[in-house]
């Protein structure tokens, strides 16, 4: 990086800057004194400390709801059937229509869950267990094993549904407590996933994420070390399952909920909790700013075994009642304490909207779009102040690492429109997250960098490369991008284009989009359908890099569909039961279950059949291969074609065989 100048011209590797000679490109050669003496402030990193500081003093923990009784005494929720993505009778018949608010914080009324086999006919919850050397511990690793047909026998994939059949009154088991205990009683100057992978030290979340993803404990342990990756797993996050992000690891989801001043309730957003997480979310981000924000995270973290991440500039704000001038330090450091107590796994922190980058955003369609970021604006507008978030950095950084709390550091200015993607306000955000990227690694805090937006897709590698470029590799993780502008209600297919492409490119956390996207929020449907979305996205990405393991799945879907083992194909879908529905709309008897074909094509018009008949035919006949037979039957024919000299054409005209064109004077004499 020493000696490389800062003309955006060849900011991506030398390549010229699409910017150039337009009014951006202008206001980019304006702020080149700020991009100078940033990158000579990144050139000049030292080499890692590792200071030691004393646990912060002083900060207790902080209670969390009681658990109360179960007015049912059971453990179970009720269940009704899980039916159709598209069927409106997915709510409940049977439960109360629900306040707009929880009655009571402590005790809020839990709506009940569908059934995890109802969701996944034919699949089982199972485990895999693997021992953690150093401690002893016996850790179980969950999965999903789709039991198929026949003498098919299954499929395992990875799941995130966590365990099942729990109240959310109780919450979930605390599989991670005794893991904690042990580090804890060692004593450390740290207590983050990166300090440990430093010192060559494989911890017991470490062993259990390269169980999931198929991998070695050291390739693990190495790329959390180098940054490339990070695993969000807060010490008072005691319900966790350990899942890893980065680029050489599978393409994570993250799905967001969380309340509004408007509408939606504690019980409303546990349950939306559980039904990311029941179809594939990897993480899931709590944006509450309405009522009980503190009440509603604490009952989303007891009952989460996915990381939850926030944006505590929400909460903060909420504390001074809304009101962005009265914000302080203070106020958002007692925050992060708090959050952190609870066991937030990651924050979103907008500390790279820095005072001179405002005035950037000013020639904007859309101006600064982020709810984070344009809190930190007003505020840094109204005292004419440098950003608190990145003056007090270090002090961030010296809570997060007592925690193990990673951070997310926010692109609160990233462009709203498509008019204003990859502008100079944007990148010169991203060129200050590298900044705050290193400095984090310094203090052993694990980072990942967030990123856009609304980008159409010519514009989207340009996004990969100086992220990669200027941030080291760090893990990138995108809202999107959505690549138009122009379909509100289908925003999740808009963006889920976007994913996929900045997803094969490098993306290690691809943020969902729902239906309900720039029109209101989203609901336990939309949550789904913003999931089963970015799952396709991510599956799509993990392909295109070639990920070791991801075709698997593709193979043994297409296998069930060739073979016509239509339940197989309902099983192995990322939706199976919307999947059997839609089959079922038009061929809904058994019968239909184990035909040779469907309703589009039908018995006669059906490629995959003509193509099994080709194959029956074939082994009849003993041609042994499908391309054998071929060559036979092409022999047979040019044997037919060659028998044309006995046709009058070939009589009259002295051929060697029926010819293709035959002389102007036979058409004439004809």
């Amino acid at each position: 990086m020493s000696g490389r100048g800062l003309s955006l011209s060849a900011a991506s590797g030398g390549h010229p800057c699409p910017l150039a000679g337009s009014a951006v490109s202008q206001e980019m050669a304006a702020l080149q004194p700020s991009f100078s003496s940033l990158m000579a402030m990144n050139n000049s990193c030292n080499t890692m400390k590792f200071p030691k500081t004393a646990l912060l003093p002083g900060f207790g923990g902080i209670s969390r709801p009681q658990d109360v009784q179960d007015r049912n005494a059971s453990l179970t929720c009720s269940r009704p059937k899980a039916v159709s993505l598209t069927d409106q009778s997915v709510a409940e018949p049977t439960k109360p229509r629900q306040s707009k608010h929880t009655v009571d914080p402590a005790a809020p009324e839990f709506l009940p869950l569908p059934a995890f086999e109802d969701c996944f006919p034919r699949s089982t919850k199972e485990c895999s267990e693997v021992v953690h050397e150093e401690s002893g511990h016996a850790l179980k690793v969950p999965f999903r094993r789709v039991h198929l047909t026949g003498d098919s026998g299954h499929f395992d994939t990875y799941d995130t549904s966590g365990p099942q059949n729990i109240s959310p009154r109780l919450g979930l088991p605390k599989i991670r407590k005794e893991w904690i205990d042990r580090r804890e009683k060692l004593g450390s100057p740290r207590y983050t996933q990166m300090y440990y992978a430093k010192q060559g030290i494989i911890t017991e979340e470490m062993l259990y994420c390269a169980k999931r993803e198929n991998l070695a404990p050291e390739f693990v342990r190495s790329e959390v070390a180098r940054g490339r990756a990070i695993i969000p797993s807060n010490k008072r996050h005691l319900e966790l399952e350990p899942m890893i992000v980065g680029r050489n690891f599978l393409v994570k989801v993250n799905a967001n909920i969380g309340n509004s001043a408007v509408v939606s309730s504690i019980e409303e957003e546990v349950h939306k909790l559980q039904w990311a997480t029941m179809w594939g979310a990897d993480t899931v981000m709590d944006l509450s700013t309405g009522r009980h924000i503190h009440e509603t995270r604490e009952w989303i973290i007891r009952n989460s075994s996915v990381p939850i991440g926030t944006v505590p500039i929400y909460q903060a704000l909420e504390k001074v009642n809304g009101i962005a001038e009265d914000l302080s330090w203070e106020v958002f450091r007692d925050t992060l304490i708090e959050q952190a107590e609870q066991g937030v796994d990651y924050f979103t922190i907008h500390a790279g909207v820095l005072l001179r980058y405002i005035p950037l955003t000013a020639k904007r369609m859309t101006g600064i779009v982020s709810r984070g970021g344009s809190i930190h604006a007003k505020w840094c507008l109204t005292y004419h102040k440098e950003n608190f978030a990145y003056e007090h950095w270090d002090d961030i950084l010296d809570i997060c690492n007592q925690y193990d709390v990673a951070l997310s550091i926010g692109d609160g200015l990233r462009p709203g429109s498509i008019y204003d993607a990859n502008d100079s306000a944007q990148f010169a955000e991203l060129l200050t997250q590298g900044e705050l990227t290193r400095r984090a690694w310094e203090k052993d805090v694990q980072v990942m960098n967030e990123g856009p937006g609304h980008i159409p897709m010519h514009k989207i590698p340009e996004n990969m490369e100086k992220q990669l470029e200027w941030c080291n590799e760090a893990p990138f993780y995108t809202l999107g991008p959505l690549t138009t502008d122009i379909a509100p209600g289908y925003d999740h297919i808009t963006s889920a284009i976007g994913a996929a492409n900045i997803g094969a490119l490098g993306t290690a956390l691809l943020c969902y989009v729902t239906p309900k996207e720039h029109l209101g929020l989203p609901n336990r449907d939309d949550v789904k359908t913003g999931v089963i979305s970015y799952k396709i996205a991510a599956h799509a990405a993990d392909l295109a890099k070639r990920h070791p393991y991801a075709q698997a799945w593709d193979d043994a879907l297409s296998k069930a569909r060739f073979e016509f083992r239509w339940l197989d194909q309902f099983a192995l879908s990322l939706d199976p039961v919307t999947a059997m529905s839609f089959h079922d709309e038009t061929l809904p008897s058994d019968g239909a279950k184990v035909a040779h074909f469907c309703s589009m094509c039908g018995p006669k018009f059906c490629s995959m059949k003509i193509t099994e008949d080709i194959r029956k035919y074939a082994d009849e006949h003993g041609y042994g291969t499908v391309e054998e037979a071929v060559r036979q039957g092409m022999s047979e024919m040019s044997a037919e074609f060659l028998a044309a000299r006995k046709t009058i054409s070939g009589e009259q005209h002295g051929e060697a065989g029926g010819e293709i064109y035959v002389p102007e004077s036979y058409v004439v004499q004809k």
